[in-house]
C-alpha cells in the first residue's frame, strides 16, 4: 500500500515533465512538423523513457560555430569561392569540357551554400571492392613521405584495422607526422589507449565528441560520419568504407560488403584536407597551423571536374541535401540511387516521383537485409510509394550495400558519406564529391548495372501482396523515421 502511495506524485510530475517537454519541442526548437510529431508519439508514449531519450537523441546542435581555423585566409578560399562566384554569374568561367557547364547552377548552389570550389584537374580512381580499397590505401600510408591524415566514423583494430595500424607506427617511426580522428559512438570500444604505440611514436589520436560522464553524452545524436584520408596533401580518400573486417567481406551476417570509394589526385584534395583540419581543431587541443606541407603545389594529374562537400547541423543550409535535389531536378535520362538506408523527406521523395513520372529512368538499389531494423522498415515504406511513380526497386543479394551513390545522365554523379536519409541531411556531420565527368559517371553507372545481376528487382505487384506483419513493421517504423 505505502509503495501505491509513494508513487502516486510521480504520476502528474510526470505529466507536467512532458508537457513542459513537448512545448519545448513545438513552439522553442522550431523543428520540422513531421520531427516534432515523432518525438511527441515517443513522449506520449513511452513517457519516462521518452524523456531520457530526449535529452540523449532529441536536442538541437546549438553551436554554429563548431569549426574555426584561421588558416583557411592563408590557403585564399575565401577570395577563389569570391571569384568563382562571380564568374559564374557573369558567365565568364572557363570550364574544361563545354557538358560541364550545363551544371553551372548546381555549381553555383555548392559554392554557395557549401564553399565547395570547382577543381578541374583531378585524377580519380573508383573503389567497388574493400580489399582492394584498403590495399591500395595501405600502399599509399607506406609510401607517405611527410603526413598522413586519418579520419573514419568506424575505426576497428581488428585483423584490417591491425594491418592499417602496423602501417601506421611504421612510418611513424621514419618521422612521418600521423594523425587519427575517429567518432567515439561510430568506434564504440576503442579508446585512445589502444594507440599508445602510435602516440609515443609521436602519432596523434583524438575522438570527435566524447562523452563527458561513461555512457552519457549529451551530443550522443550528432555523429561525424565523415570518411577522409590525406595523404602528405596529394592524395586523398573519400567514400562509404570505414575500417573493420566486415568492410572486406569477413562478417557472416552481412557476407560480402559492396561500398564505393574514390582514390583522388588533384586540387580537390585541398578541399579535403581543410576538412580534415577543421574537424581535428574542432576535436584536439594541438591545432594544426596552416603550412605549405598541408597544401603543395600540385602538378595537374587529370581532367576530372569535382567539387568536395560538407554538411552538418552546424551550418545555416543542408549543403548535401540541396546537392542531391538539384542534381535530380539536373537529370534529362537516368538517376541510379544506391543506399542503404533510403528515409527521404517529402522534398526528396517528391523529387525522385516527378523525375520517374516524367519518363526519366529511375532506379534505386537497398539491401536484402538490415543492419538497423527500424530503418530498413522505414526504408520499405517509402520504396513502395516510388513504385507506384514506376521507378525500378532493386534488392541487392549478395551481401550487403553500403554504396551512397547517385548518378544522372553518363555526365554527373556523387560519392561520399551521406545516406538518403534525415540523419545525413540533418544530424551527422557528412562530406561527399560531386562530380562532372563523363568517364567517371559513366563508370559508375556501369558498376551500378552490374550489381544489378546480383540483385533481384521488387515489383510493385510483390510489394502490395506483402504480409500484415510487415506492413505494421513498416508503418511503426515510417512514423519514427524523422528521428531515426
Amino acid at each position: 500500500m505505502s509503495i501505491l502511495i509513494n508513487s502516486i506524485p510521480f504520476i502528474p510530475i510526470l505529466f507536467v515533465l512532458n508537457v513542459i517537454l513537448a512545448i519545448t519541442i513545438i513552439f522553442l526548437e522550431r523543428r520540422d512538423a513531421s520531427s516534432t510529431w515523432a518525438w511527441i508519439l515517443v513522449l506520449f508514449f513511452l513517457p519516462l523513457v521518452g524523456f531520457i531519450l530526449y535529452l540523449l537523441l532529441g536536442r538541437q546542435l546549438r553551436n554554429k560555430h563548431l569549426f574555426r581555423w584561421e588558416g583557411k585566409k592563408d590557403i585564399g578560399i575565401d577570395k577563389l569561392i569570391s571569384y568563382q562566384i562571380e564568374a559564374l554569374e557573369k558567365d565568364t568561367f572557363q570550364f574544361n569540357e563545354d557538358y560541364v557547364k550545363n551544371y553551372k547552377n548546381l555549381i553555383q548552389m555548392n559554392l554557395n551554400t557549401g564553399d565547395a570550389v570547382l577543381t578541374q584537374d583531378n585524377h580519380v580512381l573508383i573503389y567497388d571492392d574493400g580489399v582492394e580499397k584498403f590495399q591500395a590505401l595501405i600502399n599509399d600510408i607506406l609510401n607517405a613521405k611527410d603526413h598522413i591524415h586519418i579520419q573514419y566514423y568506424i575505426f576497428k583494430l581488428d585483423n584490417l584495422g591491425q594491418r592499417i595500424y602496423e602501417a601506421l607506427k611504421k612510418k611513424a617511426k621514419q618521422g612521418v607526422k600521423v594523425r587519427i580522428l575517429y567518432d567515439e559512438m561510430g568506434s564504440r570500444g576503442i579508446k585512445k589507449r589502444h594507440f599508445k604505440e602510435l602516440i609515443e611514436l609521436g602519432g596523434e589520436v583524438e575522438i570527435f565528441f566524447p562523452s563527458i560522464f561513461p555512457l552519457i553524452n549529451p551530443r550522443l545524436n550528432f555523429r561525424n560520419h565523415r570518411k577522409i584520408v590525406v595523404i602528405d596533401g596529394r592524395i586523398g580518400y573519400i567514400g562509404g568504407f570505414n575500417v573493420g573486417d566486415e568492410y572486406i567481406g569477413l562478417n557472416n551476417k552481412f557476407g560480402y560488403w559492396r561500398d564505393t570509394h574514390l582514390r583522388i589526385e588533384g586540387s580537390s584534395v585541398h578541399p579535403l584536407q581543410t576538412r580534415f583540419i577543421l574537424d581535428w581543431n574542432q576535436a584536439s587541443e594541438n591545432k594544426i597551423a596552416y603550412s605549405d606541407r598541408y597544401f603543395p603545389a600540385i602538378p595537374k594529374k587529370g581532367d576530372v571536374a569535382m567539387q568536395i562537400i560538407s554538411s552538418g547541423p552546424d551550418t545555416d543550409w543542408p549543403a548535401i541535401k540541396n546537392a542531391y535535389l538539384k542534381l535530380l531536378m539536373d537529370a534529362k535520362k537516368y538517376i541510379y540511387i544506391q543506399t542503404p538506408y533510403f528515409i527521404p523527406d517529402n522534398g526528396f521523395l517528391n523529387a525522385i516521383e516527378v523525375a520517374s513520372l516524367s519518363g526519366i529512368d529511375v532506379r534505386i538499389m537497398i539491401p536484402n537485409k538490415p543492419d538497423h531494423m527500424f530503418v530498413y522498415w522505414a526504408t520499405y515504406s517509402y520504396i513502395g510509394e516510388l513504385l507506384k511513380a514506376g521507378a525500378k526497386v532493386y534488392i541487392y543479394d549478395k551481401g550487403f550495400i553500403h554504396a551512397k551513390t547517385i548518378v544522372i545522365d553518363d555526365e554527373a554523379a556523387s560519392v561520399g558519406t551521406a545516406n538518403v536519409d534525415v540523419r545525413s541531411f540533418k544530424l551527422n556531420f557528412e562530406v561527399n564529391a560531386f562530380i562532372y565527368d563523363r568517364q567517371i559517371s559513366h563508370e559508375l553507372a556501369e558498376i551500378f548495372e552490374k550489381d544489378i545481376l546480383d540483385s533481384r528487382e521488387l515489383t510493385l505487384e510483390q510489394y502490395e501482396n506483402r504480409s500484415f506483419i510487415i506492413k505494421f513493421k513498416e508503418s511503426i517504423s515510417r512514423l519514427l523515421s524523422p528521428i531515426l
